[in-house]
């Protein structure tokens, strides 16, 4: 809270205030602090004497018993059950979680002790983390991909009690390293029956009978214990070394976020659908399918497991969602495959098409005549997006290229900037209110800082506003780095405003080239420059650190396997910017092995219009080489450790580096 003076900088003075809500009364835990690395001390919160960030503090529990006040028996949560739609209504999914809640309290959960999730989203996913919170537990996502080890270090790290499995798949995990878990208790297995027997393991249906003898009251009074400014949700986030670092979430940090983030949005209470498929350890997908969905009362319809492989599509058009978040790489897998439809089309009808796009692209009316409309609702409907209000994207960078397609097709897809240290959100922009390649605009309440701007006005983006975490558990260090003197997080990502407060990412301080000659060199806007400039390059990597010279790491875009694996065939984009320039190449191995002389001179040709456009010697690009696989997540090239892995793939491939860097 503010001090008397109104700064959000000086120490709270006043007393700590009940917060009346259904019936539940309950006040901030005394704090002086704005960070917390203990899992049980309690912050002060960012307050303002009025707007949004006026608003008053509540926890998980009183934002949910207040939808289910409100909207009871309104869908909450449908799941496919032996191939058919089941719907749970907000109050059935309420009493579920404070089912689960007595459940876990009978297994011995303690104050502040985790309950780590191990699996694909699913009701009862849902289910542990809320009845996890209501039972004052710390709840505690873990990455369905990490290795047994992974999974150890998050567990221990957060004193997990319990353990929620999926599948036997995932309980195997946990029983490898099950000796060095010293604080856990029990384990839950959610699907399918125990393949064995140990007195610590529990199908779910066993677990939700387990609680029924605890009094209603035991687990009120905890309920009531609550308090707004304590952390209830822990998001493990990892950097380019080290463990991963365990973000400490408020309940006001979810509570006030889920509402402030759709605030300005057209959403409407009890009208709204989403469908949950991206991973729940992930902040974005947990705010956007649980804490924003009990916010505003939305209906959750759940994917299968195989929906990044294929069946999204299939949920899409049975769910028709009114609110939709995908990361970019999902955008443009919908992209590639409505080219590859538009592909085969006969050409009257892809004439047509084109058209369509043309006017939905440069169109600024949104209401379109009823022949064009009809034309491009067809479109949206056969994507599942035709009753779609927002869709978004976030978590990674958007090409401008995918944004434009979807923009032709009449869908405004509307990009948001923040991190798990955020609570998810901090700009978000909206239909009325966008600028392309843009994030859009702080949230309402917050404030954005650039600090040490250059003359361009690009500075790092800092955060203020009560989104932004308590700390990191245990870790004070590490808090001390991300959390100024001041209380502003630091984003460590470069970026500028224009004239109406728009914001737009320019780079990253950390992926700042420094050159042999000492030259500061930002890598992403080279990156992105290259890849406007030539539609068949996929993935770019800009190399120079300590180097006499910038060389390039490129890779072609291709078609990817059901696991998301990179292949050697090229994409119908790819194959079709070859048959424009005279290449009958179908794999990307062939364009590599015969050095495709009119690939390789567009190539040549993109780079050098990018290098006169470079502010300085410095900046141009010297030489490149296309690799013969591209980056994916499977192979390790992409996310959080990218860096280290090019490293150790340009020690293991001689011949690769020595051609860049001489």
């Amino acid at each position: 809270m503010a001090g008397k003076c109104g700064c959000p900088c000086c120490p709270n003075t006043e007393e700590p205030k009940a917060v009346p809500l259904s019936n539940v009364t309950t006040t901030l835990a005394p704090a002086d602090q704005l960070w917390s690395t203990s899992r049980d001390k309690a912050v002060r919160l960012r307050m303002e004497g009025s707007g949004s960030a006026s608003n008053t503090p509540i926890t998980i529990h009183q934002m949910f018993l207040e939808t289910v006040e409100s909207y009871g028996d309104h869908s909450a949560l449908v799941y496919k059950k032996e191939g058919q739609w089941v719907t749970m209504t907000w109050r059935q999914y309420y009493e579920q979680c404070r089912a689960a809640a007595k459940s876990f309290l009978r297994l011995g959960l303690e104050r502040y002790h985790g309950v780590g999730i191990l699996g694909f989203n699913s009701p009862e996913w849902f289910i542990s983390d809320v009845g996890c919170i209501f039972a004052g537990g710390l709840a505690t996502g873990i990455y369905t991909t990490n290795s047994p080890e992974a999974c150890q270090y998050v567990a221990d790290n957060c004193q997990a009690n319990v353990l929620v499995v999926e599948n036997q798949k995932q309980l195997e995990k946990i029983l490898q390293v099950k000796d060095q878990l010293p604080h856990l208790k029990a384990i839950v297995q959610y699907k399918g029956e125990l393949q064995q027997k140990a007195p610590f393991l529990y199908t779910w249906a066993e677990f939700m009978k387990l609680g029924e003898d605890v009094p209603e009251e035991q687990l009120n009074a905890m309920i009531e214990s609550l308090r707004a400014n304590e952390c209830c949700t822990l998001i493990y986030t990892s950097g380019t070394t080290g463990n991963p670092k365990g973000v400490m979430l408020s309940h006001d940090n979810l509570t006030w976020t889920a509402n402030a983030a759709l605030s300005k949005a057209n959403i409407n209470r009890a009208e709204e659908v989403v469908v949950s498929y991206l991973p729940l350890s992930h902040v974005a997908a947990q705010m956007f399918d649980m804490w924003m969905s009990i916010s505003f009362a939305m209906t959750t319809y759940f994917a299968e497991p195989d929906a990044l492989k294929g069946s999204l599509a299939n949920t899409l058009k049975e769910a028709r969602p009114t609110c939709f978040l995908g990361v970019p790489r999902v955008w443009e897998k919908m992209q590639e495959k409505m080219k590859a439809i538009g592909a085969k089309a006969p050409p009257m009808r892809k004439r047509v098409a084109d058209r369509a796009k043309s006017i939905g692209l440069n169109s600024r009316d949104p209401l379109l005549n009823s022949a064009r409309t009809h034309q491009l609702f067809k479109v949206r409907a056969a994507l599942g997006l035709d009753r779609c209000k927002v869709c978004f994207t976030g978590a990674a960078p958007i090409t401008k290229e995918t944004l434009e397609y979807f923009m032709s097709l009449n869908i405004p897809v509307l990009e948001l900037y923040g991190m798990s240290e955020s609570s998810g959100p901090h700009t978000i922009s909206l239909n009325e209110e966008y600028r392309i390649t843009s994030c859009g605009k702080v949230l309402p309440g917050c404030q954005t800082k650039l600090d040490k701007p250059d003359e361009d006005g690009n500075g790092e983006i800092c955060f203020w506003g009560r989104h932004v975490f308590m700390g990191y558990l245990n870790s004070p260090d590490k808090t001390a780095e991300a959390i100024d003197q001041d209380g502003w997080l630091q984003s460590g990502d470069l970026g500028k405003h224009d004239q109406h407060g728009f914001l737009y990412i320019t780079g990253r301080i950390k992926e700042l080239i420094i050159t042999a000659g000492g030259e500061n060199i930002p890598p992403v806007p080279i990156e992105d420059a290259l890849k406007a400039e030539v539609p068949i390059i996929s993935n770019v990597m800009l190399i120079g650190d300590k180097l006499k010279f910038l060389s390039m790491l490129l890779t072609l875009k291709c078609v990817v396997d059901d696991n998301g694996d990179p292949t050697d065939e090229l994409s119908p984009e790819a194959l079709d910017f070859c048959q424009q320039n005279g290449v009958s190449a179908t794999k990307v191995s062939e364009i590599i092995a015969n050095k495709e002389p009119a690939i390789y001179k567009a190539i040549q040709e993109g780079m050098e219009r990018i290098n006169a456009r470079a502010t300085s010697n410095a900046q141009k690009v010297q030489k490149w080489i296309i690799l013969e696989r591209d980056f994916s997540v499977g192979g390790g090239e992409l996310g959080e450790l990218l860096p280290l892995v090019l490293i150790s793939f340009m020690s293991q491939n001689e011949e690769v580096f020595t051609t860049i860097t001489l």
